[in-house]
């Protein structure tokens, strides 16, 4: 790893070296809530919504995970990233491509490592969907092989760039298919770990495989550190899935998002301002505290 990869690893993780990171990159994830809600998604509402999450939650966070186009300039602009807070910027195109049905990856260029420190950015983070063992049916894309050469392309830009990159990965149910079984999705998100972690990303933001004994193959194949992500589940289920991922997958931290804040959405102006202050900052505590001695520090796991 570069000094300069080293460096930018440490703004986005505590001094102990453990990552604790809230997410707030969602866009259209976020307008779905809005909606549902009850509340309509303007670009005003939602960089309000933005800029009161980091405000309230960056003081007690590791790094805050923003989107270019909504996010950045609307937290940064109203200064409401805390000095101390590393700037995790994602990268990927909001709108991704699609064959027939299933998510297909895509890089925009532009949108590489020395963009995403011109914009301020301590780490480049790019969201992919992986399904490994996918069927490749000659005469069309092979998917799969499409996200890897991807994310290469992607590892690549940042090493060059001394930028480290944040490689997160969804796994998913193919057209017309069953819904996946624990076991079924348990195998995939270990697979498609072990071949993003070849790669060689700096860090891989996954998704819980579901039981303490999938968090133990994590830790058996993935050789770079991890970071388990929210995926908006219920806060209390959130924390058992922290110390598991701590304590059997050896897992560097989290990145959470919606299992945090996702009622301030629904709220305005005061009882948005409380919710933070006595709902969503307790909860970020909470999840310090639920890694804490668990958590391997960043630079234990690196190759």
């Amino acid at each position: 790893m570069t000094t300069a990869t080293t460096a930018s690893l440490d703004a986005i993780a505590g001094e102990d070296g453990v990552f604790s990171i809230i997410a707030m990159d969602q866009r259209n994830t976020l307008r779905r809530m809005f909606t549902a809600a009850g509340r309509e998604a303007t670009p005003e509402a939602m960089r309000a919504a933005k800029v009161d999450v980091a405000r309230a939650l960056t003081p007690t966070a590791s790094g805050i995970l923003l989107d270019p186009t909504i996010g950045v300039p609307s937290v940064l602009d109203a200064g409401a990233l805390a000095t101390d807070c590393g700037l995790l910027i994602a990268a990927e195109p909001e709108s991704r491509g699609n064959f027939n049905g299933e998510p297909r990856a895509s890089r925009t260029a532009e949108q590489g490592a020395e963009w995403v420190r011109g914009l301020g950015g301590h780490a480049v983070k790019f969201l992919v969907q992986l399904r490994p063992g996918r069927p490749h049916l000659s005469g069309q894309p092979d998917l799969a092989e499409e996200v890897l050469d991807v994310v290469r392309a992607v590892v690549a830009d940042c090493r060059a760039a001394g930028v480290p990159s944040v490689v997160e990965n969804l796994v998913y149910q193919l057209p017309g298919e069953e819904p996946l079984t624990p076991q079924q999705r348990e195998d995939l998100v270990v697979e498609a770990a072990r071949k993003l972690d070849e790669i060689g990303p700096d860090l891989l933001k996954l998704e819980y495989p579901g039981s303490p004994k999938g968090c133990r193959r994590i830790a058996a194949t993935v050789h770079g550190p991890w970071a388990v992500l929210s995926a908006g589940v219920a806060f209390e289920e959130f924390q058992n899935v922290l110390r598991i991922s701590c304590d059997e997958g050896g897992a560097s931290g989290f990145i959470a998002g919606r299992s945090v804040w996702k009622e301030a959405i629904g709220l305005e102006g005061k009882d948005r301002q409380e919710f933070l202050d006595t709902v969503a900052r307790p909860r970020l505590d909470d999840c310090l505290a639920a890694v804490t001695g668990r958590a391997r520090p960043w630079r234990e796991a690196v190759r």
